[in-house]
């Protein structure tokens, strides 16, 4: 099977480093011209100058900070104002991690602020687009701890569920217009914030960090680490006409690690 998305235009979110990179470079390697969005712009610059542009591809960059809705939503609308998108990567970086004892209905704010709003808000921007073209991909970036919650990451668990429910409610309206809108639950993947969370798990475990990642490839059943090409290689076929009737879905990414039906 060959995905060609030449033609198509895609916004990746979180995509100056780990699995929002992985995904905008293989989005580029099958024809899609892809627009990073990060926080950091120098990376960003340096990423679009090694993608593939074999097939006439055209790469741009949005600075942006996810953190901060007030100055995350002038940017993203101007955005939309001056471009269209046909695929849509929802990805943002994780909130702190910490049990629900931890956190403050303040920090339950920041991590809805980060993880939901952005991810509604440029949604309903690029909707626009893609029902007048009656075309559309919609790809958010969850967590298996939707279905499994890990109790370490309370505000994680919490608000990815609430994306993860709205995106099964916005796939229903918009099926009829050629949009699919799907949720990839992630597993463990080599990427810094494994290695963050790895850090502190050390130092609250009070074991190596080489230990902890021990443990946490054991707990997998394929006894490994996912890396992110592998992420990029499914979000790439969800993007593609190859997936037009998958849509309203929880796809996980894990090695085997969900326990759950």
């Amino acid at each position: 099977m060959k995905i060609s998305l030449v033609g198509k235009n895609a916004l990746v979110g979180g995509s100056s480093k780990g699995i929002g990179e992985a995904i905008a470079r293989q989005l580029a390697a099958s024809g899609a011209n892809v627009t990073l969005m990060a926080r950091n712009e120098a990376k960003m610059k340096e990423l679009i100058a090694e993608f593939d542009v074999d097939q006439g591809q055209e790469h741009n960059y949005v600075v942006v900070d996810f953190s901060s809705f007030e100055t995350f939503k002038p940017t993203i609308f101007k955005f939309f104002q001056e471009n269209t998108i046909d695929i849509l990567v929802n990805n943002t970086q994780g909130p702190e991690a910490g049990g629900a004892l931890e956190k403050n209905v303040e920090d339950y704010q920041q991590a809805f602020d980060l993880l939901f709003k952005s991810v509604v808000f440029t949604t309903e921007l690029a909707l626009t687009h893609m029902q007048q073209k009656q075309w559309g991909r919609i790809i958010n970036v969850a967590s298996i701890s939707v279905r499994e919650p890990l109790n370490y990451l309370a505000l994680s668990n919490s608000i990815r569920a609430a994306v993860v429910t709205w995106a099964k409610s916005l796939s229903i309206d918009v099926a009829k217009d050629g949009i699919t809108v799907n949720n990839v639950l992630t597993g463990y993947f080599d990427t810094d914030r494994i290695t963050q969370l790895n850090a502190k798990k050390s130092e609250k475990l009070g074991i190596s960090e080489l230990e902890v990642r021990s443990n946490m490839e054991n707990q997998v059943p394929s006894k490994r680490i996912g890396d992110p090409e592998e992420y990029g290689f499914l979000v790439t076929f969800l993007a593609s006409e190859k997936s037009a009737y998958i849509t309203g879905t929880n796809i996980p990414i894990d090695g085997g690690l969900l326990k759950s039906l």
